[in-house]
């Protein structure tokens, strides 16, 4: 019998060898799989492109527009159906499931190609792979890229980033008149790429985005900072603004939490490339409700970027979710955003809500639902209305500032201005005699009395002159002739107003 000495080690270093050359093999392949998933991914997107070409061209002219998607994030739940997006009205929707997904993404560039209709969260999965990010991630998984630049967006890398528009370098836009165009800056559809954001689909439908992305490290570092005024918190942000920093701490990522006119906080996050630990909001602990907790406080980069989708900001608290018994109830894959807004949609329309409030003899209750951004030299005196006004808490706070001097013609802030995003989502008590729209309205007119702008997501009651004086009225209409002449889409007025 030959026995086969084998020394110390060999095995382990042989071992390390095959699994060395095994991953230099995958190496040299993993290119040419990547190129040829690229080009069918492609080649289908180009096959979806003239088949919704030909389905839309198939509509009978005068008959309703609208995309059948899985998901929504408007607030706009009434209305005929006319209008383009999910609307609820008879007609069928267009199908547009083919332009979900990421078609190609270049690390060299960090640059990315993607279906308008491609979810933040799909996109955030496939860059993260990558050790890359979109520059502006909405806080929800459900917002899509199209959504996000045709609806507008913001987030916590909005001081530095701007919103999510201002990184897409173009866009492949099925136009309201049947065509096809590419919309880049400085091309001939320059003013369409500029009109698209705020235009909500009245304009055309965006079948893919390339945008750009920006390096990323593991985990995110985040130091909570207590305010005791609204005056206090508006000067911090003017520091972060100024420095890029607060008590030495990198202001990656900013936003911030109002409890109440004495209690607020800024929530400053730097990447890092080490977690000494490491929290998880998915589970039994509450994210904003940490923030009043210690005051800093670690998280994986995609658990940061998805923070406020578990609760949805806090708004899970109507569902009974934040009591720890229904929470441990609640299993964790139905503990986000897009399952609270379907409970909200089945409610809205079997009137549950309303039903039982009448039996109760509690009153009719405002939905007051809005993102507003105001100068950052405003934004304590917006604070101190909204809380002796409306009186609605917790408030949501997002600075942003434009990324350069381009301005963007439909939803107009100043380049170079610091603004602050309030968000604030909820139900309030209609004084008695009062018309649903109430407090909406002091709203919208406290904004404009503060050169500030409101998002169109949700209700709006402008009267038409006043829209289209805080819209652009005249540029509209140019894009609107020059790529929806025939109005087959809704106009903007009748889609965010009249919610049709």
């Amino acid at each position: 019998m030959c026995i086969l000495a084998v020394r110390p080690g060999f095995r382990e270093h042989l071992e390390d060898c095959v699994a060395e050359v095994t991953a230099a093999r995958r190496q040299r392949t993993r290119p040419a799989r990547d190129a040829l998933a690229v080009r069918d991914a492609l080649a289908a997107h180009e096959a979806a492109v003239a088949e919704l070409c030909a389905a839309y061209a198939a509509i009978p002219p005068g008959s309703p527009v609208r995309l059948a998607k899985r998901t929504s994030n408007l607030f706009r739940f009434s209305g005929s159906g006319r209008g383009s997006g999910s609307g609820s009205g008879s007609a069928a929707g267009l199908d547009v499931s083919a332009f979900g997904r990421v078609l190609r993404i270049d690390p060299d560039s960090a640059t990315a190609v993607v279906g308008g209709m491609t979810t933040y969260e799909d996109l955030v999965d496939a860059t993260l792979r990558r050790s890359l990010m979109p520059l502006v991630v909405p806080q929800l998984k459900t917002i899509t890229l199209g959504g996000a630049v045709t609806g507008l967006g913001i987030e916590s890398t909005s001081l530095r980033n701007g919103m999510p528009h201002e990184s897409v370098t173009d866009l492949e836009i099925l136009t309201g008149d049947g065509r096809v165009v590419t919309a880049a800056p400085g091309g001939e559809h320059d003013a369409l790429y500029r009109g698209f954001p705020n235009s909500y689909g009245t304009l055309g439908y965006a079948l893919s985005l390339t945008i750009e992305l920006e390096p990323v490290r593991p985990y995110v570092h985040l130091r909570h900072f207590r305010f005791g005024s609204p005056e206090d918190c508006m000067a911090a942000i003017a520091s972060i603004a100024a420095d890029g920093s607060l008590a030495g701490h990198k202001a990656d990522f900013v936003d911030g939490t109002v409890f109440s006119l004495d209690e607020m906080y800024l929530t400053v996050g730097a990447f890092s490339e080490v977690a000494p630990w490491r929290s998880d909001y998915t589970r039994e602990r509450i994210y904003y409700q940490s923030i009043r907790g210690p005051r800093e406080d670690f998280l994986t980069i995609r658990d940061y970027l998805w923070r406020w989708d578990t609760d949805w900001f806090w708004c899970s608290r109507p569902f009974g979710v934040q009591n720890p018994v229904i929470r441990r109830a609640w299993p964790r894959r139905y503990r986000r955003s897009d399952v609270y807004r379907r409970l909200v949609a089945f409610d809205r329309k079997y009137g549950l809500s309303s039903a039982l409030n009448a039996r109760r003899g509690t009153g009719g209750r405002e939905d007051v639902i809005q993102d507003v951004e105001i100068p950052l030299e405003r934004g304590a005196d917006f604070l101190r209305f909204f809380a002796g006004q409306v009186g609605m808490s917790p408030v949501w706070m997002c600075p942003l500032r434009l990324r350069g001097a381009a301005t963007w013609p439909l939803y107009p802030l100043r380049p170079g201005q610091v603004y602050v995003n309030f968000g604030f989502w909820g139900t309030v008590a209609r004084p008695a005699g009062m018309a649903d729209g109430h407090y909406n309205r002091l709203i919208e007119d406290q904004v404009s009395a503060l050169g500030g702008q409101k998002g169109l997501y949700s209700t709006s009651f402008y009267a038409e002159d006043d829209f289209w004086a805080h819209y652009n009225g005249p540029e509209y209409a140019r894009l609107k002739r020059d790529y929806d002449g025939e109005g087959r889409l809704a106009g903007l007025y009748d889609k965010c107003v009249g919610r049709q």
